[in-house]
């Protein structure tokens, strides 16, 4: 099964090493996870290659699998008998030659079934080794928790040019009360600013032990959402300090750091698909899409912060390869589900020509994206 990663990479050597270790596990997860049921279906494997292009390092198992470490780190591939390339496009020509007993052996001639579990069985793998990863340092490393004290009414950030940055609010300010109503949490603080409904408020201050009164007015201010676009939201421009001494590491057991990892998981799913939302319904732009020279970059750095760190992004770069796979994009392994998707409804498989077309059509897609994130990863000036 085919994995592109989007974009190009070659010229940032300082990421190489955390780069390649990164997308080596990742990539070599995900083509295991196709392997594994392939064999156990019974399909014959003719190459398993971590990156593309020519073999740097090759060798062969006893079951005549070639395996390949090539030269060019941007994917991978798993390659069956009856595949015509590393896409697993169906070789009609020559299934059409095969002899019984090598159809026993043909991916193409596996029932359905064991055809949709071979395509899922990639991106499971990469879901199943982010969840390994996560809760294996929830149970080591240990897991960051805010401890249940409440967050108390210290301004942490003001942000610029806002109603709170024109009224003379610093961080470090303690709000005492407002409009006479005393406040010692952030999220009274909070419904104070939402309760105005837009009138100015008169707040207490405590700065440096000395009393301050300020008057602000909340408005619709422009924020960065977590998804790089813009947004509106109705406050003042402040957020909260958070005391280091609220927030403590805890190591989980292992059933607890399943679950958390099962839910750290998710949750990269979910702001992932939002993120994908966004984009098709106009309300967030691509310039957060990412390709290998990106990845690069964040994988420096995080190789700079510890192994763990590292390892971590690998983490979550394995959800998502996990994910994207699973887009119902001809070439990617949601395009095989899409096929036979069709073929159980038709009872027969898409015919040669509408297969051939939906590849063509997949890769443009697959060549567009890797465009789009080379883009954004060149024009981006955190890489410089």
């Amino acid at each position: 099964m085919l994995d592109i990663l989007h974009g190009f990479f070659g010229w940032l050597p300082v990421g190489l090493p955390a780069f390649l270790f990164v997308i080596t596990v990742v990539v070599f997860f995900h083509e295991l996870g196709h392997f594994t049921v392939a064999r156990l279906c019974g399909v014959k494997v003719e190459a398993f290659s971590i990156g593309f292009g020519p073999a740097l390092v090759k060798w062969r198992d006893r079951r005549g699998t070639l395996w390949k470490i090539s030269c060019i780190p941007l994917g991978g591939y798993v390659k069956f008998f009856g595949d015509m390339d590393a896409s697993s496009a169906p070789d009609h020509a020559g299934m059409n030659a095969m002899t019984e007993e090598e159809r026993r052996d043909a991916f193409p001639f596996k029932p359905l079934y064991q055809r949709v579990l071979v395509v899922l069985a990639g991106p499971v793998a990469n879901f199943i080794l982010a969840i390994a990863i996560f809760a294996a340092v929830f149970m080591t490393a240990g897991k960051p928790e805010l401890s249940d004290h409440a967050i108390p009414s210290r301004i942490g950030t003001v942000t610029p040019h806002s109603p709170a940055a024109a009224a003379g609010l610093r961080p470090g300010d303690v709000v005492r009360s407002v409009n006479g109503h005393p406040v010692s949490r952030f999220d009274q603080l909070q419904k104070a600013i939402r309760a105005s409904h837009g009138k100015t408020l008169e707040a207490l201050i405590e700065r440096k032990g000395a009393p301050v009164i300020i008057h602000v007015t909340p408005a619709w201010i422009d924020i960065s959402d977590m998804y790089g676009s813009k947004t509106k939201l109705f406050g003042v421009g402040i957020s909260p300090y958070i005391d280091p001494a609220l927030v403590s590491t805890v190591r989980l057991g292992p059933l607890q750091a399943i679950g958390a990892a099962g839910t750290q998981t998710w949750f990269i799913v979910d702001t992932t698909l939002t993120y994908m939302w966004r984009i098709v319904s106009g309300r967030s732009d691509t310039n957060q899409l990412s390709g290998p020279v990106g990845i690069a970059r964040i994988s420096q750095k995080a190789a700079s912060q510890g192994f763990l760190n590292l390892i971590g992004l690998a983490a979550l770069i394995s959800v998502s390869i996990g994910l994207i796979n699973l887009f119902p994009i001809p070439i990617l392994d949601g395009g095989h589900l899409l096929y036979y998707a069709f073929e159980a409804v038709l009872g027969r498989p898409l015919g040669a020509r509408a297969q051939e077309l939906g590849f063509r059509l997949g890769l443009a897609v697959v060549l567009g994206l890797f465009v789009l994130a080379t883009w954004n990863d060149l024009v981006r000036p955190s890489l410089f």
